[in-house]
């Protein structure tokens, strides 16, 4: 079942992606399975399918994670209070992702 979500990106992410700072998408399991979507589950279609600009480094590490510096919003609360990357997506979410990190 594909879930529908917003997601945004600013503080220079939006470079990543084709200088887009918001995106709608219907999100599903490859696999096509029911199980639910989480945050990670988000990470990782971005990078792969979104993502225009290969230097991933600049929004994950280790993977998939999202990496330091990056804040993480989930319908405006921070996604540590919401269990980080296990959060699983609900319809009509709102996803923000900005940098915090500025180069000088």
């Amino acid at each position: 079942m594909a879930v529908p979500l917003t997601v945004e990106f600013s503080g220079g992410l939006e470079t990543l992606f084709n200088n887009t700072r918001s995106i709608k998408l219907s999100l599903a399991r490859p696999d096509g399975s029911d199980k639910p979507l989480t945050v990670a589950d988000l990470v990782v279609h971005l990078c792969e399918k979104v993502m225009t600009d290969k230097r991933s480094e600049l929004f994950v590490i280790d993977g998939f994670h999202v990496r330091p510096g990056i804040l993480v919003l989930i319908n405006d609360a921070d996604w540590e209070l919401e269990g980080e990357e296990d959060y699983v997506i609900q319809p009509g979410d709102q996803i923000l992702f900005t940098s915090t990190l500025h180069g000088g």
